[in-house]
Formats: structure tokens, sequence, C-alpha cells
């Protein structure tokens, strides 16, 4: 559950140097600001640390701040709380939902875990606290095949809720997992045909993709990896051009990072912004400004689900 968020009237008029603003509160806040790859240019370069969910997770597990600011979206600030239950977490906009963890209602979901009986439970991250707390591992896209490859070749797994990282992690591990269908609206609009014909016009440039993708564009793809992953991939490869297949967020730190390194979003099915995330791109430095002067939107989870999301979260960070 979430507070309210802002009244429209409370935003900043545009005199503020926002970059010092937020500086400022920082420091008066002793408030740390995490920010997901597929935020805005400007929130990523206020943000104290840039990571993927595991990253992430990792620095919100082991943070002295007293006040977190998440700009991602909400299961990423959930995790945050789960993890810091006496700090205060923050989430520049209430609004900034996710897709795929929309796919996988809570009582839809503990009726096909009821289905599939001493089956083990393992839902990637993105997915709402409260099917974290149904859950024994949770994963990230960065350690989703390590995870699958340590548990017991004899035991049965659901894996939730993204069939598509599912099938990778199956593909990859020669695991048969039983598939809850959920899927990310950003990831699956991108397209095969558009794909090809941008490797047409840049015949040098290296495909890499996001695991979240569907089939068929991964099979394009010179590499397949998490959001870090292919940061890490682009840094390495001799290649100086690339065809980024994922939210498009993420060619901001690979542009800063590498400047003579030249890297194409891949269209989507449409001429839309849809390999932008409309989630994560609602919250905005103005609005990150205004979550920390007025400690609000903050977020907030019952005790006892807190508690049973925590132990799979747990399991993850020992066994990455």
């Amino acid at each position: 559950m979430f507070t309210t968020s802002l009244p429209k009237s409370s935003y900043p008029d545009s005199s503020i140097d926002l970059f010092e603003a937020v500086e400022r509160l920082k420091q008066e806040l002793n408030a740390v600001i995490l920010a997901h790859y597929y935020q805005e240019p400007d929130i990523q370069d206020v943000a104290d640390y840039i990571g993927d969910s595991l990253g992430l997770s990792q620095k919100a597990a082991t943070t002295d701040a007293d006040v977190i600011v998440f700009a991602g979206v909400h299961f990423m600030a959930e995790t945050a709380k789960i993890l810091n239950p006496e700090k205060q977490v923050l989430l520049p906009d209430l609004d900034a939902g996710c897709s795929l963890a929309d796919t996988c209602p809570p009582d839809a979901f503990a009726a096909f875990k009821a289905a599939h009986p001493n089956h083990l439970v393992v839902s990637y991250i993105n997915c709402s606290a409260a099917i974290k707390a149904m859950s024994d591992i949770i994963c990230t896209s960065s350690n989703a095949v390590k995870l699958i490859q340590q548990i017991p070749a004899e035991q049965p797994i659901i894996f939730a809720p993204d069939r598509n990282l599912g099938r990778y992690v199956m593909a990859q591990t020669g695991r048969d997992m039983v598939l809850w269908q959920g899927s990310c609206i950003v990831h699956e609009t991108f397209s095969e045909k558009k794909l090809v014909q941008l490797q047409m016009e840049y015949p040098t440039a290296e495909v890499i993709a996001h695991p979240e993708c569907e089939e068929p564009v991964l099979q394009r793809a010179h590499f397949i990896g998490s959001t870090t992953a292919l940061l890490n991939y682009a840094k390495q490869s001799q290649t100086q051009q690339f065809i980024v297949v994922t939210e498009s967020g993420i060619i901001h730190q690979m542009q800063k990072q590498l400047p003579h390194k030249f890297f194409i979003p891949a269209p989507p099915m449409n001429q839309c912004a849809c390999n932008e995330c409309p989630h994560m791109r609602l919250n905005t430095l103005e609005k990150l400004h205004q979550a920390m002067i007025h400690r609000r939107p903050e977020i907030v989870l019952p005790e006892d689900v807190r508690q049973a999301a925590l132990r799979p979260i747990q399991r993850m960070l020992e066994m990455s």
C-alpha cells in the first residue's frame, strides 16, 4: 500500500536549479538516490547509484542512508523497503508501476501455485511484494540462470511472472519449468522485421538484447544479457556500433561511458515511443525534488508481507 501523491500545485517553478537543490537535500536528509538505467537522463545524472534490478537490490541492502529515494518503479521501491524496514523509502511518482508485475495478480497466482504442489517458486524480481511473499527464491535477469542451476534437477519449478525470461532460462539451463504467462509491454514490442531492417542499414553493428524480449528477436542477437551486462559487453567488445534491444534509457549511460561508440535504439513494431517504458518515465527530476522536500510519497508495507517477501530476496542475495 502507498501514501497519496503530491498535489500538482506543489511542483516548483522553472527558476529553481534542481540539480543543486537535490544535492542540498541529499545532505540534509542523509538520503541516497538509487536510479534504474531506464530513468530519464536528468535523474541518472543526480543519482548516487545507477543499476539494474540486482545491483539496486544489493545497494539497497547495504546503504547507511536514512532516506532512500528510489527512482524506478514501485516493485523496486518495495524491494528497498523490504530490505530496509527502518528507513524511509520514497518513490517520486506512485503511478510508476510495471506492466509485467501487473500481469501477475496475487489471487490468481495463489491459485496457480496451489495447482502445482511441491513446486519451488522462483519469481523474477519484477513482481509485487505480495508475489514475492509467495515465492521461495527471487531472481533477476542478471542471476536467473545461475540460480536455477543451483536447484537440484529433481525439484520441479514454477517460474514467474515473465514467460520470455523463463523460456530463455530454460534454454540456457536445460531445465523444464512451469511458466506463468506474464510479459513486459516494452520488450514485447520489438519487431524482428524492423530489427532485420536495422541490421541491413548498419551491417557492422552487433545486436545486444535483454532476455525479456521474445524468442525471434533473441535469435538475432549477438549478445543477450541484463541491462548491466549489455553495458559491460559494449565496453569489452571491439565493435563500434550496437543495436540496443531494450528500454532506450540505458543508451544515456552507454553514450556517457563510451562516447566513441555508436548506439542505435531498436525500434518497436510501429512508430510510437514504445521502446520507452511509460511507467519508468513518469518519474521526473521535479517530482524527485518534491518527494525529498515533502518526504512523500512514501512506500509502506504490512509487516507480515514484508517479512514473508524478505526471505526469498535474502536467499537470492546469498546465492548470487
